[in-house]
């Protein structure tokens, strides 16, 4: 099974890189790719919009020039960041923002922060800096590493560990800032990740799985998805109706159902009955198809 496990990763990673090579030719690839981003500004004065017209473009710059991880290099992820605009300051040269905001990759993750402060001025680009503590700079930051993160761990069991620690770090100087708002939730969002390893052995065995059926090895990826059985069995003894596991199997039910009723597992789906109720009726029309 570890030797069947090696040469699927290899395979994920030359696919990976020969994508890369291919998008290469004509742009720069990095860990994320189609990034969309949207601003609510109806609550911001006029001149104050003009102020943050640059802040998109500066945003997206931010997420594809830095090299977030030296081995996961050409990922693609794509990234949808929402940002609601509660209001401005003026603060010396620069502007103090108060926000709400939701960061996604359009598919499993997705993170809603109600809690954001930062200072803008349009004097000069944003950069990434692991080490320094800068208020929009850290924020963009956890939550391209909180995403990554949970990318990794669909390649490598818990492979974004070092991700979320980073995360930790991020969150743990910006409470002891001048900037904290937001930031001790940030603390307990990462306590919470890390914590919930039924989750993540759920998320890599679910992925994993996917992989193999396509590949055609079968009984290897029906093992997987009893895998990822075990892993949200973990979540519910602890918490039946954890956030981010319900959005996980919200965003991969119809997936699951299909595979699994292809692969005729009424076991595997009963279980997901039982431990997704929101899906039931997904769940349940591949039970009949198994039936008929």
């Amino acid at each position: 099974m570890y030797n069947l496990f090696l040469v699927v990763m290899v395979f994920r990673r030359i696919t990976q890189i020969i994508l890369f090579l291919i998008l290469s030719q004509d742009s720069i690839s990095g860990q994320f790719g189609k990034i969309e981003i949207i601003f609510d500004e109806q609550l911001l004065r006029s001149n104050i919009r003009q102020l943050i017209l640059p802040l998109r473009e500066e945003i997206k710059r931010f997420y594809t020039s830095t090299v977030w991880n030296q081995e996961f290099i050409d990922l693609e992820i794509p990234l949808n960041i929402q940002i609601v605009f509660e209001g401005a300051t003026q603060k010396g040269s620069s502007q103090t923002f108060l926000a709400q905001a939701l960061f996604s990759n359009g598919n499993d993750l997705r993170y809603f922060d109600k809690g954001v402060q930062f200072l803008y001025n349009d004097s000069g680009p944003l950069y990434y800096d692991p080490v320094i503590f800068d208020p929009l700079s850290s924020f963009l930051a956890f939550y391209g590493n909180l995403i990554l993160a949970g990318e990794i761990d669909t390649y490598t069991p818990e492979g974004g560990t070092t991700e979320l620690e980073l995360c930790r770090s991020i969150a743990i100087r910006g409470n002891s800032s001048n900037y904290s708002r937001g930031w001790a939730d940030r603390i307990q969002l990462i306590n919470e990740l890390s914590a919930n390893s039924g989750l993540r052995k759920a998320r890599f065995a679910y992925y994993y799985a996917i992989d193999l059926f396509q590949q055609g090895k079968i009984k290897s990826s029906i093992v997987e998805f009893e895998n990822m059985i075990s892993g949200l069995d973990e979540v519910y003894e602890i918490s039946p109706r954890n956030h981010h596991t319900v959005l996980f199997l919200k965003a991969h039910a119809d997936t699951l159902s299909h595979i699994l009723t292809v692969l005729n597992q009424k076991d595997i789906l009963l279980d997901l009955v039982e431990l997704d109720p929101d899906n039931e009726k997904i769940y349940s029309e591949g039970l009949e198809e198994i039936s008929e």
